[in-house]
């Protein structure tokens, strides 16, 4: 197996193993295509390594049927990887604004709600890898606080890996973050006027 080399060796007194297998805090943003994709090949890894995977969609509706959501569900029913629970935790794409029935969670709620699951499951170790699709957006739009999130991850027991997607993540999650990736645009087919399409979108 091919294996990165660093370019720099911290003095920080830790031996290259315990270095090594150190939880991250990954970050896929940007306006490019791609960075929820990209976490759910990350789960493909975790899961090949039999670890015990969380998926919380912050964004996306229950009604909602991603291709990633079917086969990673199959995979961990299949017990010959991690086990993967998946989770939706809003209604929709929430930057299209809907005023509540009355009585109604909000999306703004149901975030919250979410992220207050999270964190249960980090304090009790419940998973090796979250995935927060999309969780970016609550952060940006100011309804979950993001230097909470950043103390919450900082505190968070054990070797627990943390991937967050989404557009517009907030500078302190960067500047927290071990690893960020911004998916830049170069050209996309919609600026063709193309839809997006069974088996690439979804």
């Amino acid at each position: 197996m091919p294996q990165g080399q660093p370019s720099v060796v911290p003095k920080d007194g830790l031996t290259t193993r315990q270095r090594r297998n150190r939880p991250l805090v990954l970050v896929h943003t940007g306006i490019g295509k791609g960075k929820s994709t990209a976490a759910f090949g990350l789960a493909l890894r975790a899961w090949n390594q039999g670890w015990p995977i969380g998926v919380f969609q912050f964004v996306k509706s229950a009604k909602w049927k991603v291709g990633e959501e079917n086969a990673l569900k199959v995979l961990g029913a299949s017990e010959q990887g991690g086990s993967v629970d998946w989770h939706k935790m809003g209604e929709g794409w929430s930057w299209i604004q809907r005023a509540p029935a009355e009585g109604e969670t909000t999306n703004e709620d149901k975030a919250r709600e979410g992220w207050e699951q999270v964190k249960r499951d980090l304090a009790a170790e419940r998973y090796k890898l979250y995935v927060l699709d999309e969780f970016a957006y609550p952060l940006h739009w100011g309804w979950i606080d993001v230097e909470e999130v950043v103390a919450v991850l900082r505190d968070r027991p054990g070797t627990q890996h943390v991937v967050i997607t989404g557009r517009n993540a907030p500078q302190p999650l960067l500047d927290f973050a071990d690893l960020v990736t911004d998916m830049s645009k170069v050209k996309h087919p919609m600026d063709a006027g193309q839809k997006g399409q069974r088996g690439i979108e979804w």
